[in-house]
């Protein structure tokens, strides 16, 4: 079989596949088994058995399980709710102050979890019903949640960053010190939308009324905030402290930040067996769900590549940029933007990075930084139509009739020009992603 007519069959059938509405992942695993028999005949079977195994035998991957059973668990806790009241109280006083408020909770919620499901639906039922009430601009409240909530695949510790380092040879830790400039440069953005958007019409953010301005002073706000502020923090440390500081693995980490989150569940007095059973539930079904994706992933991509399928498309795309390796660049990065409208990140992740990683080392790029900017493409993955994930997550807990489909659409659309702003400055200013591990680890 020829390369063209090997790569042909694989492209059609996957897309075939995901258009029938099948899963990804035995999409994903059927495909390269049938391309690859129907190519290699028996031989691919030790190709795909060693996929298997590698895949197995993964210590990082044993991090997936853990993260998410710390997210599962922190998503019951507390910590937003308390640290969302007090914050509410203390911006609430500027225009904009509360979507402020959310995004700043966002942003440590995502440091504490990599959960988005968790992040977007805590965060819509705490805020959406007090914005509302206050009669923000629904579309300003809408994408503030769902913008905010999907920081946590960006901002470490993330399952994505684990993911990516299993499949490169980067290591986790890097991965993770290069996503936090580029996690709180997205925040920031989106916070500097909210005062710019609320100063031009302030009514899209209104302020507390002036009663319950009075009602708790300034002063007495701000230290409850900090007070809710110290428990997450003690968690971000204890897993990202230990990783820079070298005294665990990001795999031990994550057991020590699970370990940490049901601590900080009992203390504050929300830890049952039934939420506990829960989680551990949603913890096995999310790993399940992620590991069967890596799978079929692997055995698809091991097929792709054993045909010849990544020179292929490396030859391709320079013979398209005339040997330009930005045009190549831009070239993968619409690649994975358009994927993904499409399907869900983990999909994009696995079957692109095999692919792209090498391209994108043999042209010259840092493949830290190059991992990094395609994790930042990947926060529109979130946002973007038809298949945003955010969007549906808001949907399941907004009251009936709150919000139609359509103008959840047209609320993210500020947000995602604001991530592909964030893409296009990190790309300009590669520091952005390589200072924090430069200064903080010798390579």
């Amino acid at each position: 079989m020829s390369v063209e007519l090997g790569v042909f069959l694989l492209l059609t059938l996957l897309i075939a596949g995901l258009c029938t509405g099948h899963p990804l992942a035995f999409v994903l695993m059927s495909v390269g088994v049938l391309v690859g028999f129907f190519a290699k005949g028996s031989y691919c079977l030790p190709l795909f058995i060693n996929r298997l195994w590698g895949t197995m035998t993964s210590w990082e991957l044993l991090a997936v399980p853990l993260f998410l059973l710390m997210g599962n668990v922190l998503s019951v806790s507390g910590i937003a709710d308390n640290l969302f009241v007090s914050l509410q109280k203390l911006m609430g006083r500027i225009h904009g102050g509360v979507a402020i408020a959310v995004l700043l909770v966002s942003t440590v919620f995502a440091a504490c979890t990599g959960v988005i499901a968790a992040s977007v639906i805590t965060m819509s039922i705490l805020a959406m019903p007090v914005m509302l009430k206050m009669n923000y601009n629904e579309k300003l409240a809408a994408g503030v949640v769902m913008s905010g909530g999907s920081l946590g695949i960006l901002i470490p510790p993330s399952i994505m960053l684990i993911l990516f380092g299993t499949y490169s040879n980067v290591s986790v830790g890097k991965l993770f010190l290069a996503a936090v400039m580029p996690g709180l440069l997205l925040s920031a953005l989106y916070m500097t939308y909210v005062v710019v958007k609320c100063k031009i019409h302030p009514e899209d953010g209104p302020i507390l009324s002036e009663k319950e301005r009075e009602e708790i002073s300034f002063g007495e706000i701000s230290k409850e905030a900090l007070k809710n502020l110290f428990p997450p923090m003690l968690l971000i440390l204890s897993v990202l402290g230990s990783i820079i500081a070298g005294i665990a693995t990001p795999t031990e980490a994550a057991a020590l930040g699970a370990f940490v989150a049901i601590i900080m569940v009992k203390f504050y007095g929300r830890f049952n067996w039934v939420t506990f059973k829960n989680a551990i539930e949603e913890t096995y079904k999310t790993t399940a769900m992620v590991l069967m994706i890596i799978i079929g992933a692997s055995f698809f991509t091991a097929t792709f590549i054993s045909i010849g399928g990544g020179t292929f498309v490396e030859n391709l795309l320079l013979s398209f940029s005339g040997g330009n390796k930005w045009v190549v660049f831009v070239i993968m990065m619409g690649i994975v933007f358009i994927l993904g409208m499409l399907i869900d990140w983990i999909g994009i992740a696995m079957v692109c990075l095999p692919i792209f990683v090498p391209i994108a080392i043999k042209i010259g790029f840092d493949p830290l930084w190059f991992l990094m900017m395609v994790a930042v493409n990947l926060q529109t993955s979130f946002l973007t139509p038809p298949f945003g994930y955010a969007i549906f997550y808001i949907k399941s807990v907004l009251p009936e009739g709150a919000m139609t489909l359509n103008q959840l659409y047209k609320s993210v659309i500020p947000f995602v020009l604001l991530q592909l702003l964030g893409l296009l400055l990190c790309g300009v200013f590669p520091s952005v992603i390589t200072w924090l591990p430069k200064a903080l680890i010798k390579f």
